[in-house]
């Protein structure tokens, strides 16, 4: 008993710390007495329109009195129109419940408007207690998720390692049954989370086609998985092309083509209202009855501020024929400002396993330096560009790409301005890439700028200096290894771009 009040006192204590970062939208207050004990009480709230998810934080006094409330809640009309959405009783004192997912012990389901009820049942309170209680309520709009539901699982800034792309039961992803006989069955998202945590990676974006039914799964299973991010998303997938969408579990018509959604940029126009962050998957894919829109075929032409990345490679193709490093590099000679990222494009949970290794979940990997491993974190990583992609999806293979000059200190994805025969102090820092080359690409080519490319040790720094002429430049760098395979792949630091046709 007392381990279990020592718990309670804990997750009390992190969601106080948790809601100072966001002001709930009402604050329910209450006291009972002895006169309570072994009832139950609705205590009322109106949700107004707009709303799409609710998240309630719960907190009471008296524990050491042996006082204890149980929650649930009811939505308008309560039991008699069939609207309860949940009982946790003791054990949860946060939830939140939207129409794509729910905490356990609550049920997902439309927000309607009106009056709404926590319900509380009080199975013990002695007769001369008093215990006050306070109900925190906050009401998320176009998709938001309060910050007090992306609590990081790790706070400290560093270098994060995840799997942007993959399927699993809630598309066509599939995998053996437990017997290892048989035909191949849907390969439940628990299976998928676990391959990522056994290859150590830091975060997974869940990318169905066109679903977010597996949001409630996700609500589900990251409790557990307090060391792997499981980040919201789905692929848009229409007849002219494939695209990520993450950051949110909105329900958003995918049919380009149709009256509704013409174009892509209607689509995508529809993405940016909720704040997603989109990629373009495999660009130069063939597409046809194999993999119909597999390859971007886009008409009319897309408008590439409303996307923040390209997927430049997907699975193994970084050195083949198909691989989207030349449709971003094409991009980025436009002046968009476009983020490399990799994705495995994993249907098959267990495939690592089975292929020894070889490809499958985490191959390749997306590196991002972000401020923490949160949602927010690891999307404003993404966004800024500081990342790189290891193409084999290793442990301790590494890159870092930084300038320094009068009035700038940047890393990979920042813009820098330089006047013209003014210079700029590079450093590139490769690990675990031994007998590996490196090569710096300027403007989409090698450039000289290093007199000996090729790496001696496990870890070495490489230094340049680069002179201005005052026009608008990338600078990036390449890794590969004894054998000439592309291994790393550098994001751009970007020179005097402000002004392009990309957004900043």
């Amino acid at each position: 008993m007392k381990v279990q009040i020592l718990l309670l006192s804990l997750l009390f204590s992190v969601a106080a710390f948790a809601q100072t970062s966001d002001k709930p939208d009402l604050t329910l207050t209450g006291k009972l007495d002895g006169k309570d004990n072994q009832t139950y009480r609705l205590v009322p709230f109106d949700v107004p329109a707009g709303v799409d998810r609710i998240t309630v934080d719960f907190a009471y006094t008296g524990r050491d009195e042996k006082t204890t409330i149980d929650l649930g809640l009811l939505g308008p009309g309560g039991f008699k129109n069939n609207a309860f959405r949940g009982w946790s009783g003791g054990n949860k004192s946060r939830f939140t419940v939207s129409a794509t997912d729910a905490t356990p012990s609550y049920l997902p389901g439309p927000i309607a408007p009106g009056r709404w009820n926590l319900l509380l049942g009080i199975p013990n309170i002695r007769e001369k207690a008093h215990a006050d209680y306070t109900a925190k309520v906050y009401f998320s709009r176009n998709g938001k998720i309060p910050d007090l539901l992306d609590e990081p699982l790790r706070a400290e800034a560093g270098w994060y390692r995840g799997d942007l792309h993959m399927h699993g039961a809630h598309s066509d992803g599939a995998c053996t049954p437990q017997s290892g006989k048989g035909k191949k069955v849907p390969c439940p998202l628990f299976l998928t989370a676990q391959t990522a945590a056994e290859r150590g990676l830091d975060f997974i974006a869940l990318s169905d086609h066109n679903t977010v039914s597996q949001a409630n799964a996700v609500r589900e299973l990251q409790p557990y998985f307090d060391r792997l991010l499981l980040l919201p998303g789905r692929e848009l997938t229409t007849f002219t092309g494939h695209a990520n969408l993450l950051g949110n579990w909105v329900p958003l018509d995918f049919r380009v083509g149709s009256a509704d959604v013409p174009d892509w940029n209607t689509l995508l126009r529809n993405a940016e209202k909720f704040g997603g962050f989109v990629s373009i998957n495999h660009p130069i894919r063939l597409s046809g009855e194999i993999c119909m829109g597999c390859g971007w075929t886009a008409k009319p032409e897309v408008d590439l501020r409303l996307v923040q990345a390209i997927e430049v490679v997907n699975t193994n193709d970084a050195d083949t024929a198909i691989s989207g490093i030349p449709f971003w590099q094409a991009q980025l000679d436009k002046g968009y400002r476009l983020t490399a990222i990799g994705g495995s494009d994993d249907h098959n949970a267990k495939q690592w396993h089975e292929s020894q290794g070889v490809v499958g979940i985490g191959t390749p990997t997306t590196v991002v330096h972000a401020k923490n491993l949160s949602q927010r974190g690891v999307l404003d990583a993404l966004r800024a560009g500081h990342v790189y992609v290891d193409v084999f999806g290793s442990k301790d293979r590494h890159l870092e790409l930084t300038a320094k000059g009068q009035g700038f200190d940047a890393e990979m994805g920042d813009e820098v301005k330089i006047a013209k025969d003014g210079k700029a102090d590079f450093l590139l820092k490769v690990t675990n890439v031994a007998d590996g080359s490196v090569e710096i690409i300027v403007d989409g080519k090698v450039a000289p700028m290093i007199d000996q490319p090729k790496i001696a040790g496990t870890s070495q720094v490489f230094a340049f200096a680069w002179a201005s002429d005052g026009g608008r430049h990338t600078l990036r760098a390449n890794v590969r290894n004894a054998d000439g395979k592309l291994v790393l792949i550098g994001n751009p630091i970007y020179v005097n771009r402000t002004g392009t046709a990309a957004k900043p």
